[in-house]
Order: C-alpha cells, then sequence, then structure tokens
C-alpha cells in the first residue's frame, strides 16, 4: 500500500512541477529498503506512465510543444541510455551520496536564485 501511496504522490507532484521520479519515487523506494541502482531502474520504468499520462492532459490544454519536446526528448533517451552505463559502474553508497549532493545543490540554487 505504501508503494502506491508513493507512486500517487509522485505522480500528482510530477504533474504539479514536471518532476517526480528522481525526487519523490527514488529516494521513497531507497528508504523502503530497495538498492539505489534497483530504485532508480524502477523509477525510470514507471516515469514512462506517469510521463505519458501527464503528456497526454497537457496536450489536451495546449501546452506541449511536439518540437521542442522532440527536440528535449531525443537527446534525453540517448542522456538516459549513457546515465545508465555510468551508473552501472558505480557502487550503490557512490551513488546515494551524488544523488543526495544533486539534490541540495539544486534546493540551495532554488532558495538563493
Amino acid at each position: 500500500m505504501v508503494i502506491v501511496l508513493i507512486g500517487l504522490f509522485a505522480g500528482f507532484y510530477g504533474g504539479l512541477f514536471g518532476v517526480g521520479g528522481g525526487t519523490i519515487i527514488v529516494p521513497a523506494l531507497i528508504w523502503l529498503g530497495q538498492r539505489p541502482k534497483v530504485a532508480a531502474a524502477t523509477s525510470l520504468a514507471a516515469i514512462g506512465i506517469t510521463a505519458a499520462a501527464g503528456a497526454i492532459f497537457y496536450l489536451w490544454y495546449g501546452d506541449v510543444r511536439v518540437l521542442y519536446a522532440l527536440l528535449v526528448g531525443i537527446p534525453a533517451a540517448a542522456g538516459a541510455a549513457l546515465g545508465t552505463a555510468f551508473q552501472q559502474r558505480l557502487q550503490s553508497r557512490v551513488l546515494t551520496a551524488l544523488f543526495a549532493v544533486l539534490l541540495a545543490a539544486i534546493g540551495l540554487k532554488l532558495v538563493i536564485g
């Protein structure tokens, strides 16, 4: 049941801010005892479903710029493949630390502008 609530919150958060998998699902799955690599892989699989649902609704309201989506999405897919290959070479502890540093840096940037 907890995992369903995590998905619901991540979907809402993703629809509201455009993020959810990396900032909600990954830490929550790690908190539930999953290894960081498993959490990241599971999150990426779930994001496909979440992204499709969100994009359909945004498209319905006329907010999707298809050309921009392609110009961002195609390179992002290549980047995801490269990031996954790199991630497989990292130890879980290092991966968790890098992720924590990234989230802290983003939070600091948002607070101080």
